[in-house]
Order: C-alpha cells, then structure tokens, then sequence
C-alpha cells in the first residue's frame, strides 16, 4: 500500500512538455546550424558583394536576437579579427608577391636578391592589381568564416551546447566547448579589466595597457578551467556505464568512419568537380556516424534536467542556414563566372538576383527566433 502523502511531504509538480512561452533562449543546436549553413556558402564564393551580403546578413541577426550575457559580446571581436586577417592577406600579397601573374602594375617595391635554392619566392618588387584582387577577395573570404563563427559564439550559449551533445560525443565536446568558451569569456575579461583601469583613472589604450591586463585575463582563464574542471568531477559528468567491447569497438568504428566521410565529402564540395562522388560519401558517412552516436549513447548514465526544446523556431533557424549553403552551392555550380569574378583580366563583379534571395533566407532567425530573456528577468 502506498501512503498518502502528509503536509510535511513535497509533492513535485507535474511536468510540463509544453514550449515555454515568452522569451526563452533558442537551441545551441540550432544557431549553430545556421551558422555552418552561412559560413558554408561563404567558402562557395570569392564574389566580394556577396561575401559583404552574407557577413551583413550574419550581423543583423546577432544584433536582433543578441543577449545581454557576458558571452554574447563577443561578435565585435571577431569583426575587427576578420579585419585583421583581411590586412595581413593583403600585406603579405604585396610584400611577398602573388602566383596570379598580372600586368597592371600599380607600384613596386625595392626586391631583396635571394639565393637560388630560393627560387620562386621573393620579397618585394611589382605590386599588380590583379594580385591585389585576388589577396583582397581570398582575405575577404576567410573573413567572412571568421563573422559567421563569432555570430554563432554570440548568440549561442557554449554551456547549453555542451548539455545537448549526444553521449557517444560527450568526453570530446567537453574538450570542444572548453576550448569555445575562451573568446567569450576572453573578451568578457578585457572589457571588465579595461573598465576598471578607467574608473580608476589609468589609461587603458597602448603597449603598457595591454600588457598590464593580459596577465590577469589569461589567471582568470585558468581559474575558471580549474573550476569548471571541478565542478564537472563533483556532478559525475564524464563517467560511463559498463557495456560489452564489441559495443564499445563497434560505436568508436562507426564514429569515426562517419567523421573522416563527411570531411571527405566536405572537402569533396570544396573543390571542383567532387560534387558527384561527394554527396553519396556524404550520406553514407552521415549513416555511419548516427549509427555509432545511437549505440554510443548507451554508456552515457547522466541525466537532463530540462532538456531545451526543438520546435519550429529551431526547425526554421536551422533550415534556413542548411538553405543558404545548398542554394549558393547549387547556383555556384550553375553560374561559376558570378561567384568567381575573374582578375585576369580584372573584372566588376556582378550581384545575381538569385545569390541575394538565397543569401536573404539567412534572415529567417531575426523573425522566427524568440527574444532571449534579459539577465534581470531570469
């Protein structure tokens, strides 16, 4: 028999599985999906318009369903980091020459002579706009990568991320997510390090400032590794359940043969002409891989305490980035000459109407995405 229970004793409410309604944050999942999807059609195109589409698109979103979280401000790094690496793309392109060959020469520099086990490299001479170009757009391109990560960083929480990871995936993505938290919480510190530096009167630009704040910003890093390493130990993430070694061998084959098939086939629809023997490998390294992560799952013995929903605002956030790239990649192979501008000879690039709706659907998150909640209110 079962006893009642008395008015000392808590009954636990029943669960909900109701979508909460109001702001909520948005599956980690599912911004980073999109974000693949857009930095995925970046790597299809050297057309700078398009390029400069996708990073506006990317920003309008961070800036409509941003957070106020401490890990949320890190989109404006990554912006002056792809700057960054578009400037020394083009600097080493004139200090060091570029392969394409060019004949608008534009200015030339003093050339160092160079032994001749050195051959084909030099340093200085002719500076062509035609290797400018195509510095300029190759720089612009892995820029554009650069925005469509730091979006994802901004707008997705790395802790949530790391709850919703399948079990077969656990131990690797505690590494992963450890490892993304750092340029979150990286730029959190130089921002609180350099506001204290103001109030307390001390300049907080230049050479000295910056090396004044990096000792306490990389002791706060390992700080917060050693705590979140201690915190993890005491609430038994990481440990398995006993399962045969047939199980175990079979789940870590699978794995990792799905891994090595997608970046093959990724690497397939990279280059030019794999997209025929790239997208079966694809799907067969997809199979494999979601056959070892479902046997894999089965040493996992930790639990979800509400596990965040997956309903139709992150149906359409992702779907929208996975359309993003199939169409750019799609149009890419349909009209090669618009999405690689040539600079032999230099050459206006042109905007296709299809390139733009296809890049435009990247837009979908900004409306069907939930406003996040404010610090204050949770």
């Amino acid at each position: 028999m079962t006893t009642p229970p008395t008015r000392n004793t808590p009954v636990p409410p029943p669960r909900s599985t109701r979508t909460p309604a109001g702001p909520r944050q948005l599956h980690p999942g599912a911004w980073w999906l999109w974000a693949l999807g857009m930095g995925a059609a970046a790597t299809r195109t050297t057309n700078p318009a398009i390029l400069l589409l996708i990073a506006a698109v990317a920003g309008y979103v961070v800036a409509a369903r941003r957070g106020d979280a401490p890990w949320s401000r890190s989109y404006g790094a990554f912006l002056r980091l792809g700057l960054v690496v578009l400037g020394i793309r083009v600097v080493f392109a004139v200090l060091l020459g570029s392969p394409v060959p060019g004949t608008h020469v534009l200015f030339s520099l003093p050339e160092v002579p160079l032994p001749a086990w050195a051959q084909g490299v030099r340093i200085g001479g002719r500076v062509t706009l035609e290797g400018l170009l195509a510095a300029l757009y190759d720089g612009l391109r892995l820029a554009t990568l650069l925005v469509c990560v730091g979006a994802a960083n901004s707008l997705a929480s790395p802790a949530r991320l790391l709850r919703a990871l399948p079990g077969a995936l656990y131990e690797a993505g505690v590494a992963v997510v450890v490892a993304m938290t750092f340029a979150p919480n990286l730029v959190a510190d130089v921002r609180r390090l350099r506001a204290a530096r103001r109030l307390r009167g001390r300049e907080d630009r230049g050479i000295a400032a910056v090396l004044s704040v990096g000792l306490p910003v990389l002791e706060g890093a390992l700080e917060r590794s050693v705590a979140l390493a201690a915190a993890m130990d005491t609430r038994g993430f990481g440990r398995t359940a006993d399962v045969p070694r047939r199980l175990a061998l079979a789940t870590a084959a699978l794995t990792l043969a799905g891994l090595l098939g997608v970046c093959l086939a990724a690497y397939g629809l990279l280059t030019a002409g794999g997209t025929g023997w790239a997208l079966p490998v694809l799907a067969l390294g997809l199979a494999a891989a979601f056959a070892g992560l479902a046997l894999g799952s089965r040493r996992s013995v930790r639990t979800r305490y509400r596990p965040d929903p997956w309903v139709l605002p992150e149906w359409l956030t992702a779907t929208s980035g996975l359309a993003v790239a199939a169409l750019t990649t799609y149009l890419a192979g349909a009209d090669p000459a618009a999405f690689a501008p040539t600079v032999v000879p230099p050459s206006v690039p042109a905007l296709p109407l299809g390139a733009v709706l296809a890049v435009l659907l990247g837009l979908v998150p900004a409306l069907a995405a939930p406003k996040p909640p404010s610090a204050a209110s949770t």
